[in-house]
């Protein structure tokens, strides 16, 4: 029985091998036949690397009904939650800390919370609405919403600002300890 399954299995490999060879490879599989032979290598294609391109910062808004935010006016679906974008693009899901990559394929158990929450079809539809609520309210939209680029902005300035604290702290101190080593003759020289 094994062998009758095992046959066209391993034809249908051999047949696409070559096609396989330009992929690129990572991993193998090996099926035991249980017989004390040699176990079958199935050759399992590496995913091929991703292009998402966005050349300006996408808008985002924050439907109440999802809790985190989603991209419009872009042809992805990308999300932002944590400090962290989100897109979802040929049955794969991808991470990245900025809206232009690099993007790294990450598995669905490794989504946060709010996004795994929701059927997909549903974030798409509660995104749809909400993006015609946001349109036609042009500036008067009472939804949150942002573009990344003053989101970033914004935290670049405040890393910046906790960075310089702790320079300060640690010249303060280092000044501290000087004062301490001439006040008591030590010298390190």
């Amino acid at each position: 029985m094994k062998k009758l399954l095992l046959m066209p299995m391993m034809a249908a490999i051999l047949s696409a091998q070559p096609v396989l060879a330009n992929v690129g490879f990572d991993m193998n599989i090996n099926i035991g036949n249980g017989g004390g032979r040699q176990p079958a290598t199935v050759v399992v294609p590496s995913p091929a690397p991703v292009s998402i391109v966005v050349e300006e910062p996408p808008e985002f808004i924050i439907p109440s009904a999802l809790g985190f935010y989603v991209a419009v006016g872009i042809p992805y679906d990308m999300f932002y939650i944590s400090n962290t974008y989100y897109v979802y693009r040929d049955n794969t899901w991808y991470r990245s800390p900025r809206y232009n990559g690099p993007w790294v394929a990450t598995s669905y158990r490794r989504l946060p919370q709010g996004l795994r929450r929701h059927k997909f079809e549903r974030i798409r539809y509660v995104r749809d609405e909400e993006y015609r609520r946001y349109r036609g309210d042009g500036d008067h939209y009472r939804g949150r919403h942002f573009r990344p680029d003053k989101h970033e902005i914004k935290e670049r300035r405040k890393e910046e600002r906790e960075r310089m604290k702790e320079e300060r702290k640690w010249e303060k101190e280092e000044r501290k300890w000087e004062k301490h080593e001439r006040k008591h003759g030590r010298d390190d020289d």
